[in-house]
């Protein structure tokens, strides 16, 4: 999936939803950017064109926009939907063709539900 992502997150505190999701894309933005300019690739100038012309149609960035401005955000409130969408999530990369199975996805969190350790830190939601 190169083009868009799937999170389950959760919130502490007073913090608002579109405010993790502000500061999420704050920094992996920035984090993605440092990246693209320090690291050797080939696709380097033609990413940065555009991420470049991205930001030139939203008057809401000074320079680059990685980042579409919406997101679709939905409450898991019952159980059964929350399985439904951790279902949903490790199943959507197969529509790809990248990989046979779920777990063998590096960016994915179905290694962890199937017992393995995955490479991102997961908190299983039972």
């Amino acid at each position: 999936m190169s083009n868009h992502l799937h999170l389950i997150i959760s919130r502490k505190d007073n913090n608002s939803m579109p405010d993790i999701i502000r500061d999420f894309k704050k920094y992996t933005s920035s984090k993605i950017l440092k990246t693209i300019h320090n690291e050797p690739e080939s696709r380097r100038n033609w990413m940065l064109w555009i991420f470049e012309n991205a930001g030139r149609k939203n008057p809401n960035n000074k320079s680059y926009q990685l980042w579409r401005q919406d997101n679709y955000p939905e409450e898991l409130i019952t159980n059964e939907f929350i399985d439904q969408n951790v279902n949903y999530i490790q199943n959507n990369i197969l529509e790809t063709g990248i990989v046979e199975n779920p777990e063998d996805y590096l960016y994915c969190s179905a290694k962890d539900y199937a017992g393995e350790k995955g490479l991102l830190d997961v908190e299983i939601l039972e």
